[in-house]
């Protein structure tokens, strides 16, 4: 039967994410050494280089710590309960990282300024240096994390992404250059991070992360750092996390405002504590339609770095159960408490979420499409060459933009009507039923939607442009200006 062996949370992932495993064995040493001969990777955590265990990891027989019994020779029975507590000094909500990794003199020289640092030194350095940080995203959040980690010296460095640099990202992404433009994101990031710190190895994943590849990618780091853009990804890398009991370093941005925290669910709330469900698809607009603040994601991914290196050196006190509110416009930062949902179905007292799911249909995008396919099929839609050849052969057609002014003051069609989609319903008053109306906005979803709601008000010869705004200048107007 043997004898029970309690795994804390720090080294679940070591141990098949087991809490707790049977091990034969007469004594206390007997039992460890059989449950790493089971699972060779705890080894490091729980013994130095010369064959002790290490100072920061407590063993207990039931109730009793073995430095005051017979140590590792302390006798023990099948009905015996062992627990392994490994702690850290100054009760701070870190990861377990070894130090026992030594350090170039050139590194030295390099990461002077934090050895000399009490709360890093040595110790602090050796930790990043073994540390190993997965960034989901290598685009405006990625970016101040990956240049900041680089140069702290984070050992090992992931990126997952699969998109390319466009010129709309330079603004705010400060990994990629103009001359990256048309590259693979991940190409330029590990350029970059490698001219910044020879020493940091940099692993790329050109995939989009899935329940089907989001464990094997993230199994082997310490912690994963959210830098994603769309709410699927976002309940993704949180039930991964929680599953493989990993920290999530969270930030995100909208506009002139930010917010960041850290969920680990072994010591506090996950993101579905703070947000049991996400908001309905097409609720909350992108940064392609609302647009960001350039150095948002610099302010937001910095805070992130900041959480990520506390972490790893075990110093300070993190932002578990704690959420940042950002706002650039007030410069003001707020602190809220998050506590923990007994009630929440991955993290809570009784889970019902025990595998990952598909985030896609969590999040309503299946629904979405095929809304959007219905409503299609119930509306006319027009090319840009065949509204052209309509204009130039002198039909009468009424233009409706309804994207935001800000848009229209970039780039517009000669002879269109300004009427943002928020707007819509207070001003379609404005408009003549018996038109012939088409509409558009940038791309063609939000005229989408317009067109559905117009529609629905007794207009029946309204049209939406396809591809919108960017697809006329494209294939009409090429010297327009884009966004």
């Amino acid at each position: 039967m043997g004898t029970t062996i309690a795994i804390p949370t720090a080294l679940r992932p070591y141990a098949d994410n087991q809490a707790e495993i049977s091990v034969d064995g007469a004594t206390v040493g007997e039992l460890l050494a059989g449950l790493m001969e089971q699972f060779p990777e705890l080894k490091r955590h729980l013994y130095s280089d010369e064959g002790k265990l290490r100072n920061f990891v407590n063993v207990y027989v039931n109730d009793d710590d073995i430095r005051f019994l017979e140590k590792e020779a302390t006798p023990i029975n099948d009905s015996d309960t062992v627990t392994i507590v490994p702690s850290v000094a100054g009760g701070t909500e870190g990861v377990m990282i070894d130090d026992d990794i030594e350090l170039t003199n050139d590194e030295i020289s390099r990461y002077s300024r934090h050895l000399i640092l009490p709360e890093v030194g040595l110790s602090g350095q050796r930790k990043l240096k073994r540390a190993k940080v997965l960034l989901i995203g290598a685009g405006g959040l990625g970016s101040p994390l990956g240049l900041y980690l680089a140069a702290a010296g984070v050992g090992k460095i992931g990126f997952v992404d699969f998109d390319i640099v466009d010129f709309t990202n330079l603004q705010r992404q400060i990994l990629h250059s103009t001359e990256d433009v048309g590259r693979p994101k991940l190409d330029s990031a590990k350029e970059t991070l490698q001219g910044i710190n020879p020493g940091v190895e940099v692993a790329t994943y050109a995939t989009r992360l899935s329940s089907d590849n989001a464990f094997d990618i993230m199994r082997e780091y310490d912690m994963v750092i959210d830098g994603t853009d769309n709410f699927p990804t976002r309940y993704l890398v949180n039930d991964a996390c929680v599953l493989l009991d990993k920290p999530n370093v969270y930030g995100s941005i909208f506009r002139f405002e930010g917010q960041a925290s850290v969920f680990h669910a072994a010591k506090g709330p996950c993101y579905r504590c703070l947000y049991p469900e996400p908001p309905p698809p097409g609720l909350v607009p992108s940064c392609a339609e609302a647009g960001v603040l350039g150095v948002l994601p610099g302010i937001i991914g910095t805070i992130q770095a900041t959480e990520a290196i506390k972490l790893i050196i075990g110093q300070g006190s993190s932002l578990v159960g704690r959420l940042i509110l950002y706002d650039a416009l007030g410069m003001t930062f707020k602190e809220m408490k998050l506590r923990k949902d007994p009630d929440c179905p991955l993290c809570g007292k009784n889970p019902t979420i025990t595998e990952l799911i598909d985030y896609e249909a969590f999040c309503g995008i299946p629904q979405q499409d095929q809304a959007a396919e219905e409503e299609k099929s119930h509306m006319k839609e027009m090319t840009t060459t065949e509204l052209k050849n309509r204009l130039d052969d002198g039909a009468t057609i009424r233009l409706v933009d309804v994207r935001n002014p800000e848009e229209y003051d970039i780039c517009f069609i000669e002879g269109s009507v300004l009427i943002p989609l928020g707007e819509l319903a207070d001003r379609i008053g404005e408009l003549n039923p018996d038109d012939e109306i088409v509409v558009h906005c940038k791309m063609g979803a939000r005229s989408a939607r317009a067109v559905a709601y117009m529609m629905e008000n007794g207009f029946k010869n309204v049209t939406n442009l396809e591809g919108g705004i960017l697809a006329w200048a494209q294939e009409v107007e090429p010297s327009m200006p884009t966004y």
